[in-house]
């Protein structure tokens, strides 16, 4: 029997105000250690130090949110809208360089580090609710929300790619053992659907499980 450790990251709130009327991303190898470990930032996080000055990750940050308000001309017309983070922690977590851009964009990246007798491939995931929803009980599918992934400095693919939320839980990304690994999400607004004015809100959880 497969012991697996879960971990979820701080959670993203999207938060979808209503109208009124290709780069590589960081992956670096990293040794083992006596047990195995993860960690992993979604946005802001607690870690003291870098990883390559001996650092200590903690837990907590905040729950971050990202959003956008659509104007009412705007409304429903197709065109994609970027919304807007309210991260406030641009560095990696490795080596302490501004990585992502603030606060268009989110930082997702951390550890798999296995140990002396154990450790193995991880998968990272989301999980979201099938809808965005106001006050009032209207929704938006999930699926209008998608991003885009980079970093800078970064060229050829990334190792957590561009997607769409689809509701329920999905894999984002495999997460290989004594690797440490990150992107920058940007998140748009896809704009597809004409709706009733309000606050739209929804909650998304990232989660990094290791055999």
């Amino acid at each position: 029997m497969k012991r697996r450790t879960s971990i979820s990251a701080a959670l993203c709130s999207l938060v979808l105000a209503g109208a009124a009327s290709t780069a590589h991303g960081f992956t670096v190898n990293i040794s083992n250690g006596l047990t195995p470990s993860i960690y992993l930032r979604v946005g802001n996080g607690v870690y003291t130090g870098t990883f390559t000055s001996n650092g200590t990750p903690g837990s907590g940050g905040g729950i971050n949110l990202v959003s956008v308000t659509v104007p009412a001309a705007q409304l429903g017309n197709g065109t994609a809208l970027a919304m807007t983070g309210n991260g406030t922690q641009p560095n990696s977590n490795y080596d302490g360089f501004a990585f992502c851009n603030v606060p268009a964009q989110i930082y997702v990246g951390g550890f798999n580090r296995g140990g002396l007798l154990a450790g193995g491939t991880g998968t990272l995931s989301v999980t979201a609710p099938a809808s965005l929803t106001n006050a009032a009980g209207d929704s938006i599918p999930f699926s209008q929300i998608t991003w885009t992934s980079s970093g800078n400095g970064d060229t050829g693919a990334q190792p957590f790619p561009a997607g769409a939320f689809t509701g329920g839980t999905q894999t984002l990304a495999s997460f290989p053992v004594n690797t440490w690994r990150e992107s920058c999400h940007s998140f748009s607004y896809r704009n597809n659907n004409v709706v009733a004015s309000g606050v739209y809100n929804g909650r998304v959880t990232y989660t990094l499980t290791v055999p």
